[in-house]
């Protein structure tokens, strides 16, 4: 009996897929970890690398490098994408892993520009780059190889916990954020301390890529690959397929634009807009994306009992009506409880679109493609919405009409719904099935 049969319903076989959605998502965590332990830790590692006697031109420096991993994301998706589609889904993620420890580690052991001049932020750079490549490409692998794995009637609940590990990886950073701050002085943090969580992250990952290593091939994978199929590429991905990479892009696009918009920017709104002090916002920024993450499994195992376009619609309509109302109410909220509330019953209509966009995406592409298709079009619609989220909802505060940014929102939520509406449900219409 096959370990990666699908179709198979043994012991041995649950307990094979059970180890693969285990090492597929904990490395998902871990390669998210590694990704903000860099935003968590830059006010103590910035005056190492861009001394200057302007705080903000320190932050300016290190945020300047954090914008170009971000932005190698689409390359990694591109390349990373191509890498598992030819050699597989478990290689994929081995090798995005594998970057991410080389770029954990050398920030870790990184000389300062007191040691070596600009060769210091030179090597930040590198490194960061290494970073992007690798969380670019974990995507597409993460949530191909967790979508091929986890079985017709799961495939939403399991694919699920892809925002699961990456919510988690984020928490888990600002957790040894705090952890260090209670345990170590501030001099020893800012002179030193700041490298262990980098260290940490770079052993994680050594473990990952282990776990990774014995993972099973999917079938669908094994089966593309003796096939007369054309090679993964860019141009076959558009020329081939346009209409499912421009459905990834679009349904992509309200969806991810909204996630950062209740999640990332929040804080920040519920700092510089609501007056909430800044304790006061991380408090509710890290319990509503708690009780977020836990809501992931839920929504995914949902989808395979009535389907993914109830979902997506669900986040559409509710998106669409309710944002402007949400975040012009947080506006003149000064109760945390309220906005905790607030905050959450956003998060919760977002929920519709994370907690099954992966296997949505996967269930659009054959398998000879997938990962690519999976990861480009989706990593070009996050840079272009959800990495300029927080610019745009600044500019629009920064010239006075703040609520440009709501209707901005409403209305990517708007494009997104039409696509929703118009496409076919993927759960009875998988290409996943077809393989």
């Amino acid at each position: 009996m096959s370990a990666s049969d699908p179709a198979s319903g043994g012991v041995a076989i649950t307990r094979e897929r059970m180890k693969a959605i285990v090492g597929g998502s904990t490395g998902n965590l871990v390669e998210w970890y590694d990704w903000y332990a860099y935003a968590a830790f830059t006010l103590y590692f910035a005056p190492h690398f861009f001394p200057s006697d302007n705080k903000t031109a320190e932050l300016l420096g290190a945020a300047a490098v954090f914008a170009v991993g971000f932005f190698m994301r689409p390359l990694g998706a591109w390349i990373m994408g191509i890498y598992a589609d030819r050699h597989g889904r478990k290689s994929g993620l081995a090798l995005s892993v594998t970057l991410m420890c080389a770029g954990s580690l050398l920030i870790a052991i990184a000389p300062t520009y007191e040691s070596v001049g600009l060769l210091a932020p030179a090597i930040l750079v590198i490194a960061r780059l290494m970073q992007g490549l690798s969380v670019g490409g974990e995507y597409g692998a993460s949530a191909t190889y967790l979508s091929e794995m986890a079985g017709r009637g799961r495939r939403g609940f399991f694919s699920s916990f892809q925002y699961v590990t990456l919510i988690g990886g984020q928490l888990v950073a600002i957790g040894v954020l705090l952890a260090l701050q209670a345990t170590m002085s501030r001099p020893a943090l800012e002179a030193w301390g700041w490298r262990i969580p980098f260290a940490i992250g770079a052993v994680l990952a050594v473990v990952v890529f282990y776990i990774r290593r014995g993972l099973a091939e999917t079938e669908s994978f094994t089966k593309a690959k003796v096939s007369d199929a054309p090679k993964s590429s860019a141009l076959a991905l558009f020329k081939l397929h346009p209409r499912e990479a421009m459905t990834v892009m679009l349904l992509t696009a309200g969806g991810t634009l909204a996630f950062y918009a209740y999640s990332i920017y929040m804080q920040k709104f519920l700092v510089n807009t609501s007056g909430f002090d800044r304790e006061t916002a991380s408090r509710i920024n890290g319990g509503t994306l708690f009780l977020f993450m836990l809501l992931q499994p839920i929504a995914g195992g949902l989808s395979d009992r009535i389907g993914r376009k109830p979902l997506l619609i669900g986040f559409g309509v509710l998106g669409v009506l309710c944002t402007y109302p949400l975040f012009a109410t947080l506006e003149t909220t000064r109760d945390p409880v309220t906005a905790f509330l607030l905050v959450m019953g956003g998060l919760i209509i977002v929920s519709g679109y994370t907690s099954i966009n992966a296997v949505v995406k996967a269930e659009l592409f054959p398998a000879h493609i997938r990962a690519l298709g999976v990861a480009l079009p989706y990593a070009l619609a996050n840079t272009i919405f959800g990495g300029t989220a927080e610019y745009v909802a600044l500019s629009f505060k920064n010239h006075g009409w703040e609520r440009g940014f709501y209707w901005y929102v409403t209305a990517m939520i708007g494009v997104s719904l039409i696509v929703y509406i118009r496409m076919r449900d993927t759960r009875s219409n998988s290409a996943i099935a077809e393989d």
